[in-house]
């Protein structure tokens, strides 16, 4: 008979996916893991499989975290297009700010992991594009009723307006990361909405 296991299964993820998120994939060793979690190689093992299936629990649920937050606020139709898209946008200031202020550069495991594993690892990929699409779809939905509501330029179609967006966010973080402060990244945020509104 199996022993039951003794430990939080959650915390372990939690520690887990931090220790990716400061690291990188590739830096993170089976030891580090050991440390942070406070298991032993077997356990690690015998819960998760492998170093490959942790990380990729970790990174669940990490695009689970972020873009839960984010989609409330994009689906949030008591809110004018607008204000929704600025709530994104505060959204990444004020936890790039905290971490800056933690003294933890860290940006995004999402744009993290795509940056280092990008073309190597399908089975992140996919689940990155999986969480992309989500946060794609309601981005393009609340420009969409931007767009009838007059709020937004009819220049583009609401999808590529909405990758644009996307793709300021990631730039964003990766500033923060970078050194960028509080200025710096509010700024971009500011000329991104600027470059969508009419």
């Amino acid at each position: 008979m199996a022993r039951p296991r003794t430990f939080d299964e959650a915390r372990a993820l939690d520690a887990a996916m931090h220790l990716f998120w400061e690291k990188g994939y590739e830096a993170t060793s089976t030891q580090d893991l050991c440390e942070a979690t406070g298991l032993g190689r077997s356990s690690i093992y015998n819960t998760f499989v492998s170093k490959h299936a942790l990380f990729l629990r970790s990174l669940a649920r990490y695009t689970e975290m972020t873009t839960s937050g984010q989609l409330a606020l994009l689906e949030d139709e008591t809110l004018p297009p607008v204000d929704r898209l600025k709530g994104v946008l505060a959204s990444v200031v004020e936890i790039e700010e905290a971490h800056r202020r933690a003294g933890v550069g860290i940006g995004c495991l999402g744009v993290n992991s795509t940056v280092e594993l990008s073309g190597r690892d399908p089975q992140a990929a996919a689940l990155l594009g999986r969480d992309q699409e989500r946060r794609l779809a309601a981005l393009t939905a609340t420009i969409a009723a931007g767009q009838s509501a007059g709020a937004f330029a009819r220049t583009r179609r609401a999808d590529e307006l909405a990758r644009f967006f996307n793709a300021a966010v990631a730039g964003m973080r990766v500033s923060a990361q970078n050194g960028a402060d509080r200025a710096v990244i509010e700024s971009i945020a500011a000329v991104t909405l600027d470059a969508l509104t009419v």
